[in-house]
């Protein structure tokens, strides 16, 4: 036996206080043995004191009394449990040790099942057969069918992820027991003020489905958290006045809480316009209890839907980053794996490939997922930059070191510490930077122009080059042992020409993108110009093909983006006949050419005419003209049209 006081309120709450054999007073006075600094207890209030292994309270006359468990004593022997109140101060006696509960385990035996044994499948479950449970009741039990609707609900709601789905399904299994005409569900928001999420159903199909719901009724259930039944709501006091209910000439509606955890998210509202079919307290109850069923479910997929979407947004906010890699091909496939195992190590990283592949992307790729992506990504374009000013790009410089230098100036070098430093187009650097840059590689040092202090960095460089730098070092033109140190590790960034089941992704990335730039409507691409897109070889890489999309999106006039719409470069290419796309396009193209000879042969050569009929703008139909090379047809044509007109003429009138 341990006796001791726990303190539940007072100046001493939450501390536990021995009790030993003797004496031990409670009162205000510091020489009290509980000494508790409390207005409402006395200087002395009261004693407790041992006797064979007992205690017992004694009040001593103290102001406001001492209670033992609620009731005022003067004297009164302690048992375990007891609550002792001293003013403001509530003391628990407690003598036995609370034993902290201790968690059960499982042993696995091996013993077989004997034959008395029953196995039943979860299928022949009576109490997961709504229809049997029914079948086995009494036909006319009201019970019955209201279990059957409750089991089928508990067994849709499992099972249903999308969230109108399961509304309508709710909806539809509550008309069942029911005599409601209309239904909605209303999920509020996460402050629980408004209904930001709403469904709703008729029972009967052919009738309007504008649901109209009293707002005053739903805040009241979702502010108060109760269930309402209005069974009369033409003579109710207070649901006769709404406006609303009037007008859709409503008899009696009910609307309760969904609630989750203790916080109502939405309410189900139904009403009835029919005098015999009244909504009545049984049917509270009941869509009550189907509520408390389905409430967590369609939270859930509310919350699901939310993730999908916020899912979608997020995927699309990251596809349209500036420095994301776009591609699923097996070429850019090699370079997503090399970038996931080069990237967390510190090795310096050569990245080759022709303008415009992206190598730079690849380069922030590689510092986005080291263990640097909080550090600085400084970019240095050798080619860009002349001789005579890359090296204080690079380096910095000190105060006087030239004409002009009248400050001290970091160089990028020094102003990536701790990050990455790309040098791209690094086959342009002059002979005396690749000796520097060496030294840079070897002892991370370096000194500024004019200065002869050793400075200390700690980067890592990620290089770029169009060229073959294997062979320039062997010709002589680049140093062999930068090379070296350089392409530790190498990867190559492919050419558009050798990844085009990328494109189509790709045009779509940056139709996105640039919709955005130019606020306007993200446009689908033809089919045709995805083909002709995929037969052009583009020197210039997926630079040159987001240069042609941007074209398309600016000057194109049409719903979508049609061939077209893109830089002649790419309509001049002829497609390879053997590419079933290609051949769909010529017999497009073709077709296109006979229907524009026809139109302007039949307005004698009035193109604002010829484009009217063909549902054109004329500035788009010149441009049409001009990309499919109709000029000198055209031109052929019309100077036919006078012969052509007088043996048509000549014709008729034999």
């Amino acid at each position: 036996m341990r006796p001791r006081l726990v303190v539940l309120s007072g100046p001493l709450k939450d501390s536990t206080i021995p009790l030993r054999e003797g004496e031990i007073t409670i009162g205000r006075e510091a020489s009290n043995g509980i000494a508790v600094t409390d207005p409402s207890v006395s200087r002395k209030h009261c004693r407790l004191s041992s006797e064979g292994g007992r205690f017992r309270v004694q009040d001593l006359d103290s102001r406001n009394g001492t209670q033992v468990n609620g009731t005022g004593i003067e004297e009164q022997w302690l048992t375990h449990g007891d609550e002792i109140a001293a003013g403001d101060s509530a003391f628990l006696y407690l003598e036995e040790e609370e034993l902290a509960p201790v968690a059960s385990h499982v042993e696995f035996e091996d013993a077989q099942a004997t034959a008395d044994t029953t196995v039943i499948h979860p299928r022949d479950v009576v109490y997961l057969q709504p229809d049997r449970l029914l079948r086995e009741l009494p036909a006319s039990s009201r019970v019955a069918r209201n279990l059957n609707a409750l089991l089928k609900i508990s067994r849709i709601v499992h099972a249903i992820r999308d969230l109108d789905e399961l509304q309508g399904q709710l909806l539809d299994l509550i008309f069942e027991v029911v005599p409601a005409g209309r239904g909605a569900i209303l999920l509020a928001d996460q402050e629980g003020q408004q209904f930001n999420s709403t469904f709703a159903r008729v029972r009967q199909a052919g009738q309007s489905q504008l649901v109209k719901v009293s707002r005053t009724v739903a805040k009241r259930v979702l502010e108060q958290g109760i269930s309402l039944l209005g069974s009369d709501v033409v003579s109710s006091e207070d649901l006769g006045k709404i406006e609303s209910l009037a007008a859709s000439q409503v008899r009696s509606l009910l609307c309760v809480p969904l609630t989750v955890f203790q916080k109502v998210i939405g309410c189900i509202y139904l009403d009835s316009d029919s005098l015999i079919g009244r909504l009545n307290e049984e049917h509270l109850h009941l869509v009550t209890a189907i509520a408390g069923i389905s409430a967590v479910a369609l939270e859930n997929a509310r919350r699901l839907a939310w993730l999908e979407q916020e899912n979608e947004r997020l995927t699309e906010e990251i596809s349209q980053e500036e420095g994301s890699l776009v591609g699923e091909s097996p070429k850019m496939k090699e370079v997503y794996q090399f970038v996931k195992r080069a990237a967390p190590a510190e090795s310096t990283v050569l990245i080759q490939g022709e303008s415009g592949t992206g190598k730079e992307l690849a380069a922030k790729a590689l510092h986005r997922n080291s263990l640097r992506a909080n550090k600085p990504f400084v970019a240095i374009n050798c080619a860009a930059i002349p001789e005579s000013l890359l090296e204080t790009e690079l380096f910095g410089h000190e105060r006087g070191a030239f004409t002009g230098a009248d400050r001290l100036k970091k160089g990028r070098l020094e102003v990536a510490n701790g990050g990455v430093v790309f040098l791209d187009e690094i086959g342009e650097l002059a002979p005396a930077l690749q000796v520097k840059l060496l030294r840079v590689l070897q002892e991370r040092e370096f000194e500024r122009v004019g200065g002869n202090q050793t400075i200390g960095v700690d980067i890592r460089l990620i290089a770029a080059t169009n060229c073959d730098l294997d062979q320039a070092q062997r010709a002589g033109n680049f140093r062999q042992d930068l090379y070296y140190r350089l392409a530790v590790l190498k990867v190559t960034m492919p050419a558009l020409r050798e990844r085009r089941e990328d494109i189509p992704m790709l045009a779509r990335h940056f139709v996105q993108k640039h919709a955005k730039r130019y606020k306007v409507k993200p446009r689908p691409i033809s089919r045709e110009a995805i083909s002709c897109m995929k037969n052009y070889d583009w020197p210039g890489n997926v630079r040159e093909l987001e240069n042609a999309i941007e074209h398309a999106l600016v000057l194109g006039a049409s719903e979508m983006i049609l061939p077209e719409d893109l830089p002649e470069a790419l309509l001049d290419r002829a497609a390879p006949m053997e590419i079933t796309e290609a051949k769909y396009h010529t017999a497009v193209k073709e077709l296109k050419k006979q229907l524009i000879l026809d139109a302007v042969e039949q307005t004698q050569g009035s193109y604002a005419d010829a484009a009217r009929i063909l549902g054109l703008h004329p500035n788009y139909l010149h441009r049409l003209i001009r990309n499919l090379e109709l000029k000198e047809a055209l031109n052929e044509a019309l100077r036919e049209l006078p012969a052509r007109g007088l043996r048509g003429l000549s014709g008729g009138n034999a």
